[in-house]
């Protein structure tokens, strides 16, 4: 059974940073050649915000994080991560991690992810 575990959520002020961890178990190498970073905030649609593949590390942004946000993976572990610096207000959100199995590079954010995780909260606060 595959699971996503994510955890470094948490309350910050604006201009802070969070490192957000996603922990796969169960899964192959192959399950989560794509994986990415979500969020919805209350009463919005939920958003992609960046994604990986696996090797070479392809990665993509939403335009809205681009410099602020970093999404990284750690093959050997099954982990993934997203450092946000230069946090602010319309980052509050749930954050959740997916994955999805990929035949070649290009993780798009309208792809169809067979693995969610249950989210971690971020909320930022003036």
């Amino acid at each position: 059974q595959v699971q996503l575990v994510e955890s470094g959520g948490g309350s910050v002020q604006a201009g802070g940073s969070l490192r957000l961890s996603c922990e796969v178990s169960g899964a192959t190498f192959f399950d989560t050649r794509c994986m990415g970073w979500f969020r919805q905030a209350p009463g919005k649609e939920r958003e992609g915000v960046a994604t990986i593949y696996t090797s070479p590390s392809d990665t993509y942004y939403a335009d809205s994080v681009k410099g602020r946000f970093t999404i990284s993976r750690d093959n050997s572990n099954y982990t993934l991560y997203l450092q946000m610096n230069g946090l602010t207000l319309e980052d509050t959100a749930m954050y959740n991690c997916a994955a999805r199995s990929a035949y070649a590079v290009g993780c798009g954010f309208g792809d169809q992810y067979s693995y969610w995780g249950q989210g971690t909260q971020v909320t930022v606060s003036s």
